[in-house]
């Protein structure tokens, strides 16, 4: 079923031409002889045929028109229009719409349970395919996008603790998920005639019987990481300390005695508490 255009006049010549009738009717059934009244009587009939014929478009909407079960096309332009008579219409909104999904429990990646829900910005742009492809396409554009949710984080770890190396995790990577999600939604909802302008997740946790253990091992990697960066530092330190001695002749150290240093500054510069210094006010051999 595809979207098609449909014969289509202006509405207002279409309503004084069905007033007329029906009013030149009655005036004929009113005032006239028999022959004057059956004559009034097929005016006022060909003023409600063209009645039946008129609709009213409104903005950023759609008409379909069916005539006895057949699909015959759609008026998008907004305004009072006459079409075929006797054509059912029903109405279909090209508005852009948001649909918020419920909190789903699903299972990313590695196996983790957690919490995540979406929300889905899209709009119509083709009604027949809207109304006659699919049963009800709220029903179907709201399964779809929770099914199409699940899938994506099943495919994807919540963070990357076990493996680094992973290009995409739901937590760090919110917008590269989101394109893919908009994307896989995309492919779901063509058949209902849905363009989906944007997809977005809104919620995402673990979910609540591992979320207390996951806080802990996301803070100890985070400790993990930070002392990473704290040891790079302090190593780009001493060597630049023993160098610039080295450089200027200062002093002159073998390499116990670099160990030795290397070992105060690290131990210095590492600990988390203030160190206390020890003055040496005789020879360091």
């Amino acid at each position: 079923m595809r979207e098609k255009s449909i014969f289509k006049m202006n509405g207002f010549a279409a309503l004084i031409i069905a007033l007329l009738c029906i009013g030149f009717g009655i005036f004929l059934i009113a005032t006239g002889t028999i022959p004057e009244k059956i004559t009034g009587g097929f005016v006022i009939i060909i003023g409600l045929i063209v009645a039946t014929s008129l609709t009213i478009v409104q903005p950023n909407e759609a008409k379909v028109l069916t005539f006895f079960g057949t699909y015959l096309g759609v008026i998008r332009d907004q305004g009072l229009w006459a079409t075929i008579p006797f054509t059912f219409k029903r109405s279909v909104s090209l508005r852009v719409t948001n649909f918020n999904s419920e909190r789903l429990k699903v299972n990313d990646q590695e196996g983790n349970p957690i919490e995540i829900a979406a929300v889905v910005v899209y709009k119509v742009n083709d009604a027949a395919k809207a109304l006659y492809d699919v049963e009800n396409y709220d029903k179907f554009i709201q399964i779809q996008s929770e099914t199409g949710l699940r899938h994506i984080a099943s495919r994807y770890a919540y963070d990357s603790f076990d493996h680094p190396d992973n290009p995409l995790t739901l937590r760090q990577n919110s917008d590269e998920v989101a394109d893919v999600l908009m994307y896989d939604l995309q492919k779901r909802l063509d058949v209902a005639g849905v363009d989906v302008i944007e997809a977005r997740i809104m919620h995402l946790a673990y979910s609540s019987e591992i979320a207390s253990a996951m806080l802990q091992r996301q803070q100890a990697q985070a400790v993990l990481s930070a002392r990473k960066v704290i040891v790079d530092g302090a190593v780009g330190l001493v060597k630049a300390a023993i160098d610039q001695l080295a450089e200027q002749e200062i002093v002159e150290l073998d390499e116990e005695k670099k160990a030795q240093m290397v070992n105060n500054l690290m131990v210095a510069i590492v600990s988390e508490k203030g160190t206390q210094p020890i003055i040496n006010t005789g020879s360091i051999y």
